[in-house]
């Protein structure tokens, strides 16, 4: 079982045990065309038969702990959870330079961002513990715009949301495929997602008229305001944040 820091570790506290849980974890190896991927999946066996499942994706610095730590809150509540490898096995960093060049790889290529989570999202409806009906993918920063990204394959997804995640409009829009509803939620005070960027994304989602989203900027939020022991936390809008998750998926995954 995964030894979580301090700082993660009571990030998952938050969501209670429930009796006689038995939480499993696997690391799992895949591939997209011809690259190994290594993803984390997470759920409690006490809960028998296909579950409702979510994909998460992770930040710019690659399958670390801190998308494990959601994960293991989700799986706490009962979701088959398995957290998406977007870089390749191994491939993991620190140092914001090396963060930024590899997720740059992406967002300048966003078929193969859209692909890499395609083949996370595969992996899932194809697992016996996975209600295949019921799949939703979420994700933090860059994963956040990932998973709007792959929202727009025409996937079957039951819900999208995102997590402080650069908002890319496209033009001429790109939301034909969309399935399920999206739920952004941003910072009120993010750089990297600065109002200008927020107004471009929901003009590009009005020009559906049947599209469900929901947009929810929290004051005062920097970017990354859900990630815990740095600066930009903001506790206030992570517990709000998450329960907005959870709402959203008391109606479409339950």
């Amino acid at each position: 079982m995964t030894e979580f820091s301090p700082v993660h570790q009571e990030l998952v506290d938050r969501v209670p045990l429930a009796p006689g849980s038995r939480i499993e974890e696997q690391v799992v190896t895949y591939d997209h065309d011809g690259v190994t991927l290594e993803g984390f999946a997470v759920h409690d066996a006490s809960i028998l038969g296909p579950k409702p499942s979510v994909v998460v994706v992770h930040d710019w610095h690659g399958l670390r702990e801190y998308p494990k730590a959601r994960a293991h809150m989700l799986a706490r509540l009962g979701y088959f959870v398995f957290c998406a490898d977007v870089y390749g096995q191994g491939r993991r960093f620190t140092e914001t330079a090396d963060c930024e060049a590899e997720a740059g790889k992406y967002y300048g290529d966003l078929p193969l961002l859209r692909a890499r989570v395609g083949a996370a999202y595969d992996w899932v409806v194809l697992d016996e513990r996975s209600d295949a009906q019921r799949v939703a993918v979420i994700g933090y920063c860059f994963g956040g715009s990932a998973a709007l990204e792959f929202a727009r394959t025409g996937a079957p997804v039951a819900a999208t949301v995102s997590f402080h995640g650069g908002l890319i409009a496209h033009s001429p829009a790109d939301v034909e495929g969309i399935t399920g509803p999206l739920l952004v939620l941003t910072g009120g005070d993010d750089p990297v997602v600065p109002d200008e960027a927020v107004t471009a994304f929901q003009d590009e989602l009005r020009t559906r008229d049947d599209l469900d989203w929901t947009v929810t900027t929290y004051a005062g939020a920097p970017h990354a305001f859900t990630l815990p022991g740095i600066p930009p936390y903001r506790e206030l809008a992570d517990r709000r944040s998450w329960r907005a998750m959870l709402d959203l998926f008391g109606e479409t995954l339950a």
